[in-house]
């Protein structure tokens, strides 16, 4: 059997934590717009009959402007050691550019098979420059493999697995076959809401705004969950609430609706946001995000 640890880094927004729900076709981790959504880095299990690969997808790399920009640099930096293969991720669709460049010197003398995927082919029309680029980028470093594919379509996965067995090692599984990921279902409901939350409001929340799930409580038929969204200031706490609670609303609904594709049962879900304007310290601010300096 092929197993082994698989990073999936690259810019915000390339696609990473879509191609890691497109592997494993379920949704493990929320996507949006925004740039530094993905926080923790979130393991999933994929199994098949001859293969276990873990695949890591790390926050996105980028140029940053505040602390907590330097925190998630750090964590994905990290995650591209003492791991079987690396996956390279780039939006094709937008070119390489120099933060793609920034992240290719950084990672292609580690050692390590990197895989060079250019995703969102199905947003390239000119498929004769793809072929071009393809034929510049083959330069840049000593790819093991160049992919081209998309995560949103799933076109061309099944090529990325079968490259990736060819490169691991036999191996007895590292996890059971029912193991999913490495964070909780408490984690994954409390990311929905965030999703929601990025999703509807679009810049005017900034990254400071985290949920957490207070309550969680399960029965043969459905799932009643409690998530408290905590916030640094009073008129963040009046976006996410909207006018006569219309938005908080709007956002619980759409969480719900993926809580219960997730737990494929009903879901009662109540939201609750609080202000802890103590979050100004930034040492016990860190330490609520779980992205303490020190880990």
């Amino acid at each position: 059997m092929k197993c082994g640890f698989v990073s999936i880094v690259g810019r915000p927004n390339v696609g990473k934590s879509t191609l890691l729900n497109s592997l494993l076709n379920m949704k493990l981790a929320i996507t949006s717009n925004v740039s530094g959504t993905t926080r923790n880095i979130i393991e999933g299990i994929y199994n098949d009959e001859d293969s276990q690969i873990i695949f890591l997808d790390t926050p996105g790399i980028h140029k940053p402007t505040h602390k907590l920009g330097n925190l998630l640099n750090k964590k994905a930096y990290e995650k591209t050691e003492g791991v079987d293969v690396i996956l390279f991720l780039v939006d094709i669709a937008k070119g390489f550019g120099k933060g793609d460049k920034f992240i290719l010197d950084k990672i292609k003398d580690k050692n390590i098979p990197i895989f060079l995927l250019l995703n969102k082919i199905d947003l390239v029309k000119n498929k004769e420059k793809l072929l071009k680029d393809i034929d510049e980028l083959k330069d840049l470093a000593d790819f093991k493999e160049i992919i081209p594919l998309s995560a949103m379509k799933k076109d061309n996965l099944d090529v990325l697995i079968s490259s990736l067995k060819d490169n691991l090692e036999e191996m007895d599984r590292i996890y059971s076959e029912d193991e999913l990921t490495n964070v909780s279902t408490r984690f994954i409901m409390a990311e929905f809401v965030r999703e929601k939350i990025l999703e509807l409001t679009k810049d005017e929340i900034p990254h400071t705004v985290s949920c957490y799930v207070e309550n969680f409580e399960e029965d043969k038929k459905c799932v009643h969950i409690q998530v408290l969204i905590v916030v640094d200031r009073d008129n963040i706490k009046k976006i996410i609430i909207g006018k006569n609670g219309a938005l908080l609303k709007e956002i619980g609904m759409k969480a719900r609706s993926e809580m219960e594709k997730f737990l494929g049962k009903k879901v009662y879900l109540e939201t609750f946001v609080k202000t802890l304007k103590n979050w100004r310290d930034e040492e016990k601010y860190f330490l609520e995000l779980g992205l303490k300096e020190d880990e």
